[in-house]
């Protein structure tokens, strides 16, 4: 391995976490006792990895996956939310170790090539991801994990968004999967270094990414769903049961999708009562006209109602409870699904 700025901070997650190859393991420590700034960016990322409960744990005998299902279930409960940062950003913490507690478990032997999602096997999901976490990075000033790439001016988020995620993964495939794992690991563990991830007032302030205009602290909260989800992915493609995040995060996912549902249907829907249930008495609202009589009443289980927003429920599969007009209720489920982009 190369000695560079470059390259060891390419491998600073891997560091952090116990990863690094033997060869690295020799190299990677003396570029830091010569370079300031990847020294401490280390420490910074080994700090976060520590309040992440991120200790790398021995891989399994004889390099087989048998077995570890309820191992992983297990770990990715136990994970925590890091104590240091601000609530906001404590669902993102714990998302984040869920899926290294997963990643973990395929070091040296994992099935990288396996189908996921689209058309990403493990590899370019995790690539993925790098790219989904890059906007609000950049937004809190952190430099780029990959080369940038051109996008025309005038692109709209969505084209340039796919653009992007697709440059990414390219660039990511031409690496080994361990690489790729490092540099999610430390952009991820960066992110939570932020003082925007520990301080709610500097998180209150709004911004544009990915077309929705949120405060930062509800862009942590995006970035929580979307790891998640890709995490309970890679979990379903390789046969592993990944639980929801804890409840107090999933209802911190659920009430934002909720506000988020709230403003794509408009104040000219159809009015719906919406309840989801079990774990919050008042998780109820109505979406849609505030003019009108209620139309219609539709209930979902939390983690089917994010599954439906996070696109990996179909509008008519989704299990409901459901009474009333059910026009309003197909729009209040077509809407919820359209919002996916994952």
């Amino acid at each position: 391995m190369s000695t560079d700025h470059e390259g060891v901070r390419d491998l600073l997650g891997a560091w952090a976490v116990g990863a690094l190859t033997p060869a690295d393991q020799k190299t990677v420590p003396l570029h830091l006792a010569e370079c300031e700034s990847c020294a401490a960016e280390a420490e910074r990322l080994r700090e976060t990895v520590r309040l992440l409960g991120g200790a790398p744990r021995p891989p399994l005998a004889n390099g087989a996956l048998a077995g570890i299902d309820g191992v992983l279930t297990v770990a990715l409960r136990a994970r925590p939310a890091a104590p240091r940062v601000a609530s906001h950003a404590a669902p993102y913490a714990a998302a984040v170790a869920g899926l290294q507690a997963l990643l973990r478990e395929l070091d040296g032997h994992g099935p990288w090539g396996a189908p996921v999602v689209h058309d990403w096997d493990v590899h370019a999901t995790v690539a993925h991801l790098i790219a989904a976490d890059e906007p609000l990075a950049r937004r809190l000033g952190l430099a780029a994990r990959v080369p940038e790439s051109p996008v025309a001016e005038g692109t709209g988020w969505a084209d340039a968004w796919a653009a992007r995620t697709a440059a990414v993964i390219a660039y990511e495939q031409r690496r080994t999967p361990e690489e790729t794992v490092a540099a999610w690991t430390a952009q991820a563990a960066a992110l939570l270094a932020t003082p925007e991830a520990r301080d709610p007032e500097r998180a209150a302030h709004a911004t544009t990414l990915m077309g929705v205009r949120l405060p930062v602290a509800d862009h942590f909260v995006v970035r929580a769903f979307e790891a998640w989800i890709h995490t309970d992915d890679i979990g379903r493609a390789l046969g592993l049961a990944v639980p929801p995040p804890p409840d107090p995060h999933l209802w911190q996912l659920v009430r934002l999708a909720v506000r988020i549902l709230g403003m794509a249907l408009g104040p000219t829907a159809p009015p719906v009562l919406f309840a989801v249930t079990g774990g919050e008495p008042d998780a109820q609202w109505v979406l849609g006209s505030e003019d009108e009589p209620v139309r219609a009443e539709l209930a979902l289980d939390p983690v089917d109602f994010c599954l439906l927003v996070g696109g990996r429920y179909a509008p008519d599969e989704v299990p409901r409870g459901a009474a009333g007009d059910d026009a309003a209720i197909r729009d209040v489920l077509e809407r919820a699904a359209s919002l996916a982009w994952l």
